[in-house]
């Protein structure tokens, strides 16, 4: 579109010959297209524009009166045409560079980017902090002012700032919702820095090399291992750290944890996602392991007929060598740990007086 100077009103009278379409600048052309769009009832996010745009584009809409047909048809026209000869187009700046390539560049580098170009990571900070669960916003609450705390839980959904509320305790909840009826005069600027700094506090954790805790990673190690090798590391781990050697016994789930980590309704669940042969192993091997407890919990919470027909299969299986034990108690804790990462079994947390 070619630079031209903006005109202010581009009358039509009835009878006239049709006029040829006004030399417009590029500015007017925009506002036309503008006024157009939304005249059409379209959605247009211009507050996505930098500042300065957004303020040209109102002035010269104010500037701006009536526009003939046939200009009207040629902005239009070389609108389109433009449009339709985009074959690929760039989130402008850094900012939209950065955008694009979120979750594929490094934490690291993107932010050591957004610092070098003084641009903010959040467009609204407080759609990052919707998406967290009360585990990560509720500490803020715990060590934030209350007038913060009253600014988070005024910009979260209901349900989910009455969660937290109900999370803590009785005197601190009440100071917070009295501060809450205290936000009328915050400033939308305010309210954007507040999230904006506890977006940058929550996203601030040092990076993990691991996903859980070491406590976890030792137990789920242990719980493959044979119980001679298990029960080794764990009176060593006695000797180095009693304290970190309870807390992996905790950790740790085997075939003998069964009558403390299930639940007994739910045993006739488990068995029905259990291999029949592992699990009559299992069964006919419990009392030379040392662990009949948890084959008579397994037969007592099953339906008496098929309670009958496993200890009929368990009498007619014969000795157990302990290496064919071993394999059908892995099989057996391995498919009750996918019920439990699935969401299908919840087990039974020991208090450490019981560990």
């Amino acid at each position: 579109m070619s630079e031209m100077v903006p005109i202010g009103a581009f009358p039509a009278l009835a009878g006239d010959a049709p006029a040829a379409p006004a030399k417009l600048s590029r500015k007017a052309k925009a506002a036309i297209v503008v006024r157009l769009l939304i005249n059409e009832g379209a959605d247009i996010p211009l507050e996505d524009l930098p500042d300065a745009l957004q303020t040209q584009l109102t002035r010269q809409m104010g500037a701006m009166r009536t526009v003939d047909r046939a200009t009207l048809a040629a902005v239009v026209d070389e609108f389109a045409h433009e449009v339709e000869s985009i074959g690929l187009s760039f989130s402008g700046g850094i900012e939209g560079a950065l955008n694009a390539l979120d979750g594929r560049i490094s934490k690291q580098t993107a932010d050591r980017l957004r610092r070098e170009a003084g641009v903010r990571r959040y467009g609204d900070p407080w759609v990052r902090l919707r998406e967290l669960g009360p585990e990560k916003l509720l500490p803020v609450l715990e060590n934030e002012s209350v007038e913060v705390a009253a600014v988070l839980l005024s910009k979260l959904d209901v349900k989910h700032a009455a969660d937290l509320l109900g999370r803590l305790p009785g005197p601190q909840a009440r100071r917070i919702t009295y501060a809450v009826s205290q936000t009328s005069a915050v400033t939308p600027d305010a309210v954007d820095r507040i999230g904006l700094s506890l977006a940058a506090q929550l996203d601030a954790e040092p990076l993990r090399a691991f996903d859980n805790g070491p406590v976890e990673r030792v137990g789920a190690i242990l719980n493959s291992t044979t119980s001679v090798t298990r029960d080794d590391v764990l009176e060593g781990l006695d000797e180095t750290d009693a304290g970190f050697a309870e807390m992996v016994r905790r950790a740790i789930f085997t075939f003998a944890n069964i009558p403390q980590r299930i639940a007994a309704r739910d045993i006739p669940r488990v068995v029905r996602v259990l291999d029949q042969a592992a699990l009559v192993t299992a069964l006919a091997g419990a009392q030379e392991a040392g662990m009949q407890a948890s084959a008579d919990f397994i037969l007592e919470n099953m339906s008496g007929r098929m309670a009958d027909q496993l200890r009929e299969e368990v009498s007619e299986s014969g000795p157990v060598k302990t290496s064919d034990m071993e394999e059908a108690t892995s099989l057996i804790v391995q498919a009750i740990r996918e019920m439990e990462a699935a969401g299908d079994l919840l087990l039974v947390v020991e208090d450490s007086s019981d560990a």
